[in-house]
């Protein structure tokens, strides 16, 4: 699978032709900016020649943003001054390496052919050497210019188009106006800070790329040291096994050096230590190293180092603007978390759709929730859970209190279930439509969240409260079901005057059906990290329970494509 590196905003320029700047012409006569200024005319200029364009053997990127840039400059250089001072391209180089900590490669922004470039000019400026010619002048603008709107473009939107990478994404992005941003930050003459600007502004973000920033130090330094499962480790244990242990929850800063004894007994210090990291990685926090807490021990640094890289390329495709409140549904975590401004309301555990019938990741909008609600069968779960459970037990329906109706068509009357030979009836032409009524046997339980979204997927009550018991919770059909709706319903009809606490629990014992609008509505976002900072500034990593981690940092990787010779 090719991902184009540019991303929405940065379209890359797929034609036939190829355009390449080095092409030797000479406009003698002028100053250094009106002689680039001549060549942008021939090569971006109105009646400029379509086609790929290379300078240095560098792919420029930009295939609209970039020639309306210099023809809203009436094709004046940016860069380029008669003075021939570079001290916007020194900003901008500047920044250009700090995006390392975004998980993001500087040499994808033409880095080294910029830095030749410059020392070229230097050298010409400083050491009085061989003059710099018009065309090298013109390549250097240009990628300048190039390097800025594609990282720009890549901090705003991320380098790679999520659907390219999974199928089940449908979240609003970011929007910014690049070339805007470009010209205000060379007036005042701070492109750097211009950059820096793009980058995500969630605190997420920001707390990523620390941590992106240390784990690589551990990657080059190799200063976190390696742990080899052995046998299962237990509090009471002595032996090497636990000072290797040691050494190694140490590193991670899960054991403090306060608290680091320094034996190879497995002390109440120890354990404590082992339940901070079991914590952290989404294990049941039982101070025992087996096979899970083991497994989790030996991933290494460089494997949680690209963790990281595709979680922050991740928030590059979410919106700034997620709401003042809202929800927040991590897939990779199996939780709910409630949000106000920056603070966290409420959280809860919850269970999410299975490997193969993955909860998508989208935004809508909360409008209102289900008291005791009925559910209909989704057709596909009624042809590949439903008819299948009929087929084996003719008792079935009955025992789940579930109705069938002739078809789903508004009226369409109810049948008989013992008229229906389900056991000669194909998967395929299965038009029945199946309802289960209220009650303790309802697979959405009591409560029933509402968010209309084209997926009918939604947050709900369960009557299998047993799961959220479970260290991974990948159980469902796609929708979310939450450990305390009540709590979650009470908190969302907070401020209306028709609802409280007690109204609603009298509502839920009535056993009757009833829609609640919401007085005032919440966004619910759906998402999926794998890796995350917490308040307390403690490292989270999660299983990729759906694949997405390897493919995604699979094509961060990707760089463009090389000029053809």
């Amino acid at each position: 699978m090719k991902v184009p590196l540019a991303r929405t905003g940065i379209l890359l320029v797929l034609l036939p032709s190829a355009f390449w700047c080095d092409s030797g012409s000479s406009h003698s006569g002028y100053g250094p900016a009106q002689e680039v200024q001549s060549i942008l005319e021939e090569r971006v200029g109105a009646g400029a020649a379509g086609g790929r364009i290379f300078c240095r053997r560098d792919r420029i990127c930009g295939s609209d943003v970039l020639p309306l840039f210099y023809r809203g400059r009436t094709l004046s250089p940016a860069w380029i001054r008669d003075d021939l001072d570079l001290s916007d391209a020194a900003s901008l180089l500047r920044a250009l390496r700090g995006v390392e900590d975004d998980g993001l490669n500087p040499e994808n922004y033409h880095l080294s052919s910029l830095e030749a470039l410059i020392s070229e000019v230097t050298r010409h400026k400083v050491k009085g050497g061989p003059a710099v010619s018009a065309e090298s002048l013109a390549d250097l603008e240009m990628l300048l210019t190039d390097a800025f709107l594609l990282c720009g473009s890549h901090l705003v939107h991320g380098q790679v188009n999520p659907e390219s990478v999974q199928s089940e994404w449908f979240i609003k992005g970011r929007y910014e106006d690049l070339a805007a941003v470009l010209e205000k930050g060379l007036k005042a003459k701070d492109v750097g800070a211009a950059l820096d600007s793009l980058r995500s502004t969630h605190s997420v973000y920001r707390d990523l790329r620390v941590a992106l920033k240390q784990i690589r130090a551990e990657v080059y330094t190799g200063a976190r040291p390696d742990f080899h499962p052995g046998p299962k480790l237990k509090a009471g244990d002595k032996g090497p096994g636990i000072k290797a242990l040691r050494e190694w929850l140490r590193a991670s800063g899960d054991l403090a050096k306060s608290e680091d004894t320094g034996s190879d007994l497995f002390d109440p210090a120890f354990e404590a230590a082992l339940e901070e990291f079991q914590s952290r990685h989404g294990l049941e926090p039982d101070g025992v190293v087996g096979t899970e807490t083991a497994a989790a021990l030996a991933v290494t640094p460089e494997y949680r180092m690209r963790q990281v890289q595709a979680n922050l390329e991740r928030w590059r495709w979410v919106t700034s603007d997620l709401g003042e409140r809202y929800i927040l549904v991590n897939i990779a975590d199996f939780s709910v978390h409630v949000i106000e401004g920056e603070d966290e309301i409420m959280s809860m555990p919850a269970v999410v759709g299975r490997p193969y019938r993955r909860t998508p990741d989208f935004s809508a909008r909360m409008t209102h929730l289900e008291v005791n609600p009925f559910w209909n069968v989704p057709p596909r779960l009624a042809r590949e859970d439903i008819l299948p459970k009929i087929q084996e037990d003719p008792g079935y329906l009955a025992a789940q209190d579930i109705r069938v109706f002739r078809d789903w068509g508004p009226g369409a009357p109810e049948i008989d279930p013992t008229s229906i030979d389900w056991s000669a009836l194909d998967p395929g032409s299965l038009g029945y439509k199946f309802q289960q009524r209220p009650g303790p046997m309802n697979a959405l339980g009591q409560i029933k969240f509402v968010f209309p979204n084209k997926f009918d997927v939604y947050l709900h009550d369960t009557p299998a409260k047993s799961l959220f018991k479970k260290p991974v919770r990948d159980f469902s059909s796609g929708c979310i079901r939450v450990e305390k709706p009540l709590d979650l319903a009470d908190y969302l009809l907070s401020g209306d005057p028709e609802w409280d606490r007690p109204k609603l629990e009298e509502a839920l014992q009535s056993g009757g059906t009833r829609t609640i609008f919401l007085k005032r509505p919440i966004n619910v976002h759906v998402l999926y990290w794998t890796a995350w900072m917490d308040g307390a500034g403690r490292l989270h990593f999660r299983k990729d329970i759906y694949g997405r981690d390897a493919a995604l940092y699979a094509a961060l990787r990707q760089t463009p494509d090389e000029p053809g010779i």
